[in-house]
């Protein structure tokens, strides 16, 4: 059964698509969210979370605090396992804390070309089959859509071989839980041009 973990809506049960997704396990997400809590990184947030599935990682952040979470997937199935998750977590939460949570049925890569972004969290649990370079060409598209200390919380088989990241994301750590691999990104610092470089002052005598 997969449920919420921890928040306002904690310990709710998530109904979940019959087929095509692959929900974050319990301890997987709580170790995650035990990291992103740690750094203070859900409350108020503004959340983005791709290949969405049932919502489960979406609605843990708004469980715990997210200020809105947009939940995306190309599958009706899931969109409708998604929105009827998001009306209970809305339910349960408390008067003056109702996250704004929007469901969109649209493949990833056309839902990013066409966003104004503006991310703090994002999180990107494709399924295991998605090609490395399906998820560079999804992260290339996010960058530049992302607020600037963001945080991007990618999910893949720790049997794959990892990414060549994109241009425009710094990978700061990996971690691994049995099948799961978890890369945490975020955006590379940008680079001064060389002229706008400082120079030494001079010396006097």
């Amino acid at each position: 059964m997969t449920r919420i973990i921890a928040g306002y809506a904690g310990s709710l049960a998530l109904a979940v698509p019959k087929s095509g997704t692959r929900p974050t396990s319990d301890r997987v997400r709580e170790a995650i969210f035990s990291a992103l809590d740690a750094r203070g990184l859900v409350a108020g947030a503004n959340v983005l979370d791709l290949y969405a599935g049932s919502g489960a990682l979406g609605l843990e952040a708004a469980s715990r605090g997210a200020g809105s979470v947009t939940l995306v997937d190309h599958s009706r199935d899931a969109a409708t396992s998604s929105r009827r998750n998001a009306e209970r977590v809305v339910r349960a939460a408390p008067a003056g804390a109702i996250p704004t949570i929007r469901t969109v049925v649209q493949p990833v890569q056309g839902f990013l070309a066409g966003a104004a972004g503006g991310w703090d969290l994002v999180f990107l649990d494709p399924p295991y089959e998605l090609t490395g370079g399906e998820l560079v060409d999804d992260l290339l598209l996010l960058a530049t859509r992302v607020a600037p200390d963001a945080v991007i919380v990618v999910e893949r088989s720790a049997r794959d071989t990892e990414p060549a990241w994109p241009a425009g994301l710094d990978l700061d750590r990996r971690t691994a839980y049995g099948e799961t691999a978890v890369f945490w990104l975020s955006p590379a610092e940008p680079h001064a041009p060389a002229g706008d470089q400082p120079t030494a002052p001079s010396q006097s005598s």
